[in-house]
């Protein structure tokens, strides 16, 4: 199944939970009644929280006995004690409470679901129904245990928990009563989108169409004495990683009391897996799985158990995820994000996977881009990582990688503009070009100088480097032209359109928008100071998860605004991300402030004023009422790829592209406008007024004062 090697490293008790169930007494009839399944919870549930040493807290137990719940021996352990006073009896409404609610709520790495009891299979799709205390003739209540584990499965819970799930039922699986008296009715508990690399086991006391022995004397299920049997004085993460080992010996077990005419039934060990859904123990052919890919040995856990201790997940995490797939020949996940919060979360999750058909392992390669790829500062960690590939890849046997790509060239021109310590009229102003390194190209020495010198010394700057960079590629050099031009300015100047500014291009004169032509963002970094931990967190888990988690992303209404929001925002790594969605400039400016007070990084809002239907200037209110002309569209409209359903989704956007995507809603703004009426010109240039915040921490330099 998983040998111990390759469980999640932190699976332990503390990481495990659990619904233990043992239904005897049932309100439909007292012929459904039967005696044992209590008692087998109860020993399961011993196993537990005694020789697995589960906390009691950790167990959801429901019993419905036949006779009073004291009359069971809880003495065993001080677990069981503990059990004792909040076991609840197993009705359809608590078991779907502990299921779909509370269990789905906690943090673990594996879910144990242990019942005893009756078992029917539909007539319909063969699902199993597992009865509760409370059916009764008019509907019989029910867990439907396959659409359970397929709701479990499923993004429903949250993607980094419970990666390894269980099931053992020691119940019957024959078919449901076709008496019309009863019904079952449909039970379906719907399903998200499916979790790549969470593993479900289930082993089941008998196989479709057979009863399972309970020996109503002992009160004692066989399936689970033998379980229990195997189980021993196993630990968790021990039991889990024999898991396997387990079913079969249960399973040779039967058989041999099957061919000695002493029992009928013979378990099942089902392993659910993306590649396949059959049964290892039922079908022993030769080739029945596809060969897997080599995983990693003991001694590579070791190693990288050392290297990862107390690492956060560095700026190029998900650039590694992703080539990690392309290095081996695989399909990478469609869904976005990183499968973890730590890079042993990540490794283990590549580890899982089916691998490519050079028999690499994923994670080889996800450590030698690390290797590669790490910030500045970092180059012994580095050596280690590419120390700790080769090892592997000689202990191991495995062929070459190639090299990972280089990290992308991107040239960009920035502008600082800082109000005059004297409060003199004009700002102090400096620019510098980012490539490989740093670059200072200008400077207004000192002296305040008027906004429209700064623009005309832009479009110069811009000019020299066009030449000068054009001269370069033309000697067969990478160009390396300008693609993005930041502004770092004080607070009030956020709302100012530098992306307006007309730039010369081409023939007679003619200019064209400064946002039309580069990626213009602007910057606070004057007001980062008081929030640089909560700034840089974010910017590091944003990067991390390659700008595409679904969490990344927050879109504000004006209902949400309020003296509060910063503190909201700033309370975790996400929102890294906010889309003002307002209706009149003193609403977004709040938002903006809470942008700043909450550390956020990235922000998109549109500028006050503008044709109607665009948001108010700041002091006025949008008008209210059913006559009000509606807002413009939501940033996320503007930015979001549309779902499904027609929809944007702020959740699909990828926070990384939105320099690029910001140009190009202005460039189609641009165009429209050009193509318009004169009369709706002003209208059609409402579509380029939102203005973008990109705070990069590893892009940005000193505070120090320009005076």
């Amino acid at each position: 199944m998983s040998p111990s090697g390759f469980l999640p490293p932190t699976l332990g008790p503390r990481r495990t939970f659990a619904l233990v169930a043992g239904v005897e007494s049932y309100a439909i009839s007292h012929r459904w009644n039967l005696r044992g399944p209590a008692r087998d919870a109860l020993r399961f549930a011993h196993w537990l929280t005694g020789p697995g040493e589960v906390p009691p807290g950790h167990v959801r137990l429901l019993l419905s006995p036949l006779d009073d719940p004291d009359t069971l021996d809880w003495s065993a352990s001080e677990g069981l004690e503990a059990l004792r006073a909040t076991h609840r009896p197993a009705t359809e409404e608590n078991v779907k409470s502990v299921l779909l609610n509370e269990l789905p709520a906690c943090d673990g790495d594996l879910l144990l679901i242990f019942w005893a009891g009756h078992g029917y299979v539909a007539p319909n799709g063969g699902e199993l129904m597992l009865p509760c205390a409370d059916a009764h003739p008019g509907q019989i209540r029910h867990l439907n245990l396959d659409s359970a584990l397929r709701w479990w499965r499923t993004d429903y819970v949250k993607n980094r928990r419970f990666p390894l799930q269980a099931a053992l039922v020691d119940a019957c699986r024959v078919d449901a009563p076709r008496d019309a008296r009863w019904n079952f009715g449909t039970v379906n508990y719907g399903a998200g989108n499916a979790v790549p690399g969470r593993r479900q086991f289930r082993l089941y006391a008998s196989r479709e169409g057979e009863a399972a022995k309970n020996d109503a004397e002992r009160g004692a299920g066989r399936f689970t004495e033998e379980l229990l049997g195997e189980l021993g004085e196993r630990s968790v993460r021990e039991a889990v990683a024999g898991l396997a080992d387990t079913a079969r010996s249960i399973h040779r077990t039967f058989r041999d009391l099957r061919e000695r005419g002493e029992g009928w039934q013979l378990p099942q060990f089902v392993v659910d897996r993306d590649w396949d859904a059959s049964s290892f123990l039922d079908d022993d052919l030769p080739g029945a799985l596809p060969p897997r890919a080599v995983r990693l040995d003991q001694s590579a856990w070791d190693g990288l158990g050392e290297l990862f201790e107390d690492r956060d997940l560095p700026r190029c995490a998900y650039e590694a995820y992703l080539w990690a797939f392309k290095a081996t020949g695989c399909a990478a996940p469609v869904q976005g994000g990183l499968p973890g919060d730590s890079l042993l979360e990540v490794v283990q999750d590549l580890d899982e996977r089916h691998g490519g058909p050079g028999g690499m392992p994923l994670a080889v390669p996800f450590v030698r881009f690390l290797g590669e790829r790490a910030a500045p500062g970092e180059e012994r960690w580095a050596a280690r990582l590419r120390d700790w590939v080769r090892a592997t890849r000689e202990r191991l046997a495995l062929p070459a990688l190639p090299p990972p790509p280089p990290p992308p060239r991107r040239t960009a021109l920035h502008v600082r503009l800082e109000s005059p310590p004297g409060g003199e009229e004009g700002f102090l102003a400096r620019m510098w070009l980012r490539r490989e390194a740093t670059e200072h190209i200008w400077e207004s020495e000192g002296e305040p100088v008027r906004l429209e010198v700064i623009r005309d010394q832009l479009v110069r700057q811009l000019g020299l480097l066009g030449r000068l960079l054009g001269a370069g590629a033309e000697a067969g050099r990478p160009s390396g032209a300008v693609e993005r031009i930041e502004f770092h300015v004080p607070y009030e100047l956020l709302d100012l359109d530098f992306d307006q500014w007309p730039v010369p291009r081409g023939p007679g004169g003619r200019t064209r928008a400064l946002g039309v032509l580069y990626q213009v963002v602007v910057r606070c970094p004057q007001e980062r100071e008081d929030t640089g931990a909560e700034w840089r967190g974010k910017w590091r888990w944003l990067w991390a998860q390659g700008g595409r988690h679904a969490d990344a992303v927050r879109v504000v209404a004006d209902a949400e605004v309020g003296d509060g929001l910063g503190m909201e925002l700033g309370a975790g790594p996400a929102p890294a991300c906010v889309l003002a969605h307002t209706r009149s400039g003193a609403r977004t400016g709040a938002v903006v402030e809470a942008v700043l007070e909450g550390g956020v990084p990235v922000a998109v809002w549109r500028r006050p004023g503008g044709p109607a239907g665009q948001p108010a200037p700041p002091g006025e209110s949008a008008p209210a009422g059913p006559s009000a002309p509606a807002g413009p569209p939501a940033p996320a409209d503007l930015l979001a790829p549309a779902g499904d359903d027609g929809r944007p989704d702020p959740g699909a956007l990828d926070v990384l592209a939105l320099p690029a995507r910001v140009r190009e809603v202005r460039r189609a703004a641009a165009v429209a406008a050009a193509g318009a009426p004169d009369g709706n010109r002003q209208q059609a240039m409402g579509g380029d007024r939102l203005v973008l915040l990109w705070d990069d921490p590893d892009d940005t330099l000193t505070l120090r004062s320009l005076a």
